[in-house]
């Protein structure tokens, strides 16, 4: 998902705005997180970025999506763009240590 989303409209508050937009992005995310993942991988990851343009936007966490467009909408912003890549991701093992076991006894 690539999107400029816009906070003003005639009809829609504000603060009903953000909430609709805050319900697409989860909905948005829960629909990639759904489909079928590739041979060899563990769960779907999200690369995110945020701004108030394409040109500008900075990478952030998917935890941090809420909080960014609670941001923009503090900021006054008239139009913030957010991008949502989805992407095939590999959980990495921890590795195990011994010490922590002699520790234990």
């Amino acid at each position: 998902m690539k999107k400029i989303f816009k906070l003003t409209h005639e009809k829609i508050k504000r603060p009903r705005l953000v909430d609709a937009i805050k319900h697409e992005v989860k909905k948005y995310m829960k629909r990639e997180r759904r489909r079928d993942l590739p041979e060899g991988a563990d769960y779907w990851d999200f690369d995110c970025r945020f701004g108030t343009d394409e040109e500008s936007s900075e990478v952030i966490h998917v935890s941090e999506i809420n909080k960014s467009i609670s941001w923009a909408e503090t900021e006054q912003l008239d139009t913030f763009y957010l991008e949502i890549l989805v992407k095939p991701c590999q959980r990495n093992k921890k590795p195990h240590d011994e010490d922590s076991e002699d520790k234990i006894e």
